[in-house]
């Protein structure tokens, strides 16, 4: 069964720092591009950061530049978003996403076709 799962979300306060985690199963995840999307309700999913096939290059959207790295850990199958400095404009349902094929937009969600179930990220004093 090709599985997606996200985990490391939580509540953190302004300015902390956590670690999400993206682990593939039933697939090799080193194969495919991955996207980190976010989302709240009632609004359209937004596209955070990605790392490419082939080459590993990265790309991040304006507002977690600097702040967030995406990276891959091919040994544990699993793709890492790793946020410090977190606002409260960061809170959101964090998903992941991977596409066997070379993105055009990393941004774009109808480009990946698999996706995990989601973890909650709030931050909140």
């Amino acid at each position: 069964q090709v599985q997606l799962v996200e985990s490391g979300g939580g509540l953190v306060q302004p300015g902390g720092s956590l670690r999400l985690s993206c682990t593939a199963y039933g697939f090799t995840l080193d194969n495919y591009a991955i996207g980190w999307f976010r989302q709240a309700p009632g609004k359209e999913r937004e596209g955070v950061s990605c790392i490419s096939r082939p080459g590993g290059s990265t790309q991040y959207e304006d507002s977690v530049e600097g702040r967030f790295t995406i990276s891959r850990d091919n040994a544990k199958n699993t793709v890492y978003l790793i946020m410090n400095n977190l606002n409260p404009e960061d809170t959101d349902v964090y998903y992941c996403a991977a596409s066997y094929n070379p993105l055009r937009a990393y941004d774009s969600p109808v480009q990946y076709t698999s996706w995990g179930q989601g973890t909650q990220v709030t931050v909140s004093s």
